[in-house]
């Protein structure tokens, strides 16, 4: 029999993936302004050349996959599978900073 989730740690999942969600575009525009103040982000802003080979693909399924792990967390039921929503809000958080490591992978 499994016992019951215990309220308080429904909250801090929510906490969690609300703090996720708010964090995402801080990442992404303090990542990406550390790549381009170095000489080879500038020559890659500047000129084309010394671009980072991470494709693209990878940092919009990073984005798109923490958003979407975040919103699922928080729409989904508090009451049921806590540690289903536990699971999410780590997948979350792990596609967020694989998103920051893959933009900082380009300086």
């Amino acid at each position: 029999m499994n016992p019951a989730p215990q309220p308080g740690a429904a909250r801090v999942v929510t906490r969690w993936s609300v703090a996720g969600l708010v964090l995402l575009v801080p990442t992404v525009v303090v990542a990406w302004i550390a790549v381009l103040s170095t000489y080879r982000g500038g020559r890659c802003l500047t000129y084309g050349e010394q671009c980072s080979t991470v494709p693209g693909e990878a940092l919009y399924g990073c984005f798109w996959g923490a958003l979407a792990a975040g919103l699922l967390a928080l729409v989904w039921p508090r009451a049921r599978w806590t540690g289903a929503r536990v699971g999410v809000v780590l997948l979350q958080w792990g596609a967020q900073i694989t998103l920051g490591a893959l933009i900082l992978s380009g300086a």
